[in-house]
């Protein structure tokens, strides 16, 4: 709102009450989309990091225009033709180790809360009932319209009003709450005080806000598209109903770009997760391109930086495999300066309005000084333990390390770790000549054992 960064303070103390708008479900969500969910999963993580108890509400969209649209295009009911894409942003967001919200209200379920909403307006005189029988909400009663969006509203038209969800980025206008049913909305209908309708799509997330988070609460997010008129909207509804504050803070994550184009079916250049997906990318090293760059600055999605995230996210799965093969003595005092440092630095960039960036430029800080240790024989197996904990941390946020997981080069069988060792304690013993028979009898067994600084090894299949 303020349009600079200001301290965070919840209004219950260690509680943040969050709402993201989620997914319109008339088709697969595309990487734009996935832009936005992920910045929202990056803000509550760092939530989550700093000890605040997160309850987020993510609302599913699954009646508007678009809904309505395509259901009768595809000749089914609305619930069955949504319930398809329903199921695919689950699957999406799992892909993309998307933490779950605490609540995904749908539209559908919640009509009810719209239509009690609605009433309180018109009862305030903030609503009217035109001609067409639909109900606006009219902004020339709520003087604070267009903060947000910093809407100048010197030419406003005087009783221009949209019925359509969405609408031109300069116009200022009266907007639908309840549209009264056409032909064109089919069997979609809902009895109100006003005749059978539908609710508009601002509606919606006041209306399932204020269910699940009350009247008031700390932050809301979105694309930067939803800001105007979506949001303004929802300010002007809800603010107006209630009386007071709304919402404390807002964030918005910026447009992201293809190629350095804007995403466009016409131009070719339109992927959903799943078109990805298709050609091999993996959700890790998806998300690790949409959390590279700062929420607020566009970002540019290429197959290049896709490729750029498979060498770089190998390359830590490598790190942490050699950390974990450390068997050095000590008690971690060599790293644990770097360690604290790297953590301090970390969490100081993702609290200063979630700088991604400086954030993710400790972690190869803290691996180049582990490894620097290790090349010298001088990283300790404690040490490389909380190399490995600080990791964990970390990706507490990022969200795509996998440091725990052993990749399959890794999982071999019992008996040939146990030749391993063996020859790990010949070396140290100098018994080079069993050292060699060992080394060629897991050769024999199709693997390669490469000896690790510290005294540690690692196997790998031929």
């Amino acid at each position: 709102m303020e349009r600079r960064v200001v301290p965070f303070a919840p209004l219950k103390p260690g509680e943040v009450g969050l709402y993201t708008c989620g997914p319109t479900v008339y088709n697969f969500a595309h990487i734009g989309n996935f832009r936005a969910y992920t910045f929202e999963d990056i803000l509550k993580r760092t939530l989550e990091f700093f000890g605040y108890k997160v309850h987020q509400v993510m609302n599913l969209t699954d009646v508007d225009d678009k809904t309505i649209r395509d259901s009768r295009a595809a000749n089914l009911p609305l619930r069955t033709f949504t319930e398809k894409y329903k199921k695919a942003f689950f699957e999406d967001i799992k892909t993309l180790n998307i933490e779950p919200a605490e609540v995904y209200p749908a539209a559908t379920d919640h009509i009810p809360e719209m239509i009690a909403l609605i009433k309180i307006l018109m009862e305030k005189g903030f609503a009217y009932q035109a001609e067409d029988k639909c109900i606006y909400f009219s902004i020339a009663k709520f003087p604070a319209y267009g903060r947000l969006a910093r809407i100048d509203r010197e030419n406003q038209r005087a009783g221009v009003r949209i019925n359509t969800d969405e609408y031109a980025k300069d116009s200022v206008a009266d907007f639908a709450l309840w549209k009264a049913w056409d032909e064109n909305d089919g069997d979609v209908k809902w009895e109100s005080p006003w005749g059978p309708g539908r609710p508009g799509w601002h509606i919606e997330c006041s209306a399932m806000s204020s269910k699940y988070l009350g009247t008031a609460f700390d932050i809301h997010t979105g694309g930067i598209d939803n800001m105007f008129p979506h949001h303004e909207d929802e300010i002007a509804q809800s603010e107006a109903a209630n009386g007071k504050k709304w919402v404390n803070y807002w964030l918005h994550c910026e447009h992201l770009m293809l190629n350095g184009e804007k995403m466009s079916k016409s131009l070719g250049n339109f992927y959903t997760l799943r078109d990805l997906q298709a050609k091999g990318w993996r959700g890790q090293e998806i998300r690790w391109v949409l959390v590279g760059a700062h929420y607020r600055k566009k970002l540019n999605f290429t197959f290049e930086a896709l490729a750029q995230a498979r060498e770089t996210l190998n390359r830590f799965s490598a790190f942490f495999a050699r950390m974990r093969g450390v068997s050095a003595p000590g008690d971690g005092s060599e790293i644990r300066g770097q360690i604290d440092s790297a953590l301090e630095k970390f969490g100081s960039a993702m609290a200063d309005d979630l700088n991604t960036a400086e954030a993710v430029a400790q972690l190869f800080e803290l691996s180049r000084e582990a490894n620097r240790l290790a090349d010298a024989g001088t990283l300790s197996k404690a040490g490389a333990a909380e190399v490995l904990a600080a990791f964990r941390k970390f990706d507490s946020i990022i969200g795509c390390l996998d440091v725990d997981k052993v990749p399959e080069a890794e999982e071999i069988p019992p008996e040939l770790a146990a030749l391993a060792e063996q020859r790990a304690a010949a070396r140290k013993a100098k018994n080079f000549a069993e050292s060699d028979r060992l080394r060629d009898e897991i050769s024999a067994k199709g693997y390669l054992i490469e000896d690790v600084p510290g005294g540690g090894w690692r196997l790998k299949k031929k």
